[in-house]
């Protein structure tokens, strides 16, 4: 099983940018799939969720209007979408997949700074 995370890097406040999470090794289309940020000094947090059936999706407070997550079953990916991003935006990203079991990707940073 692999989650491998992508599309992290440096961006100024006001700035967008696009994490994809390339899943292999299990059978993507039934899991629910999450984004998750641990900031230095702070818990991980889930930041949103996208289900298997019916591609619902859900978000924390703290990002809703801003973040959109998606999924593309046929390319096993999860995506995050990050807009109007803010200094406490700022964290290392993971990829979650949970079904009756969980797997994690190994994080990509976000740093969103002037």
């Amino acid at each position: 099983v692999q989650l491998v995370e992508s599309g992290g890097g440096l961006v100024q406040p006001g700035g967008s940018l696009r994490l994809s999470c390339a899943a292999s090794g299990f059978t993507f289309s039934r899991y629910v799939m999450s984004w998750y940020r641990q900031a230095p000094g702070k818990e991980r947090e889930l930041v949103a969720v996208v289900t298997s059936v019916g591609g619902s999706t859900n978000y924390a407070d703290s990002v809703k209007g801003r973040f959109t997550i998606s999924r593309d079953d046929a390319k096993n990916t999860v995506y995050l979408q990050m807009n109007s991003l803010k200094p406490e935006d700022t964290a290392v990203y993971y990829c979650n997949a949970r079904r009756l079991t969980a797997y994690w990707g190994q994080g990509t940073q976000v740093t969103v700074s002037s």
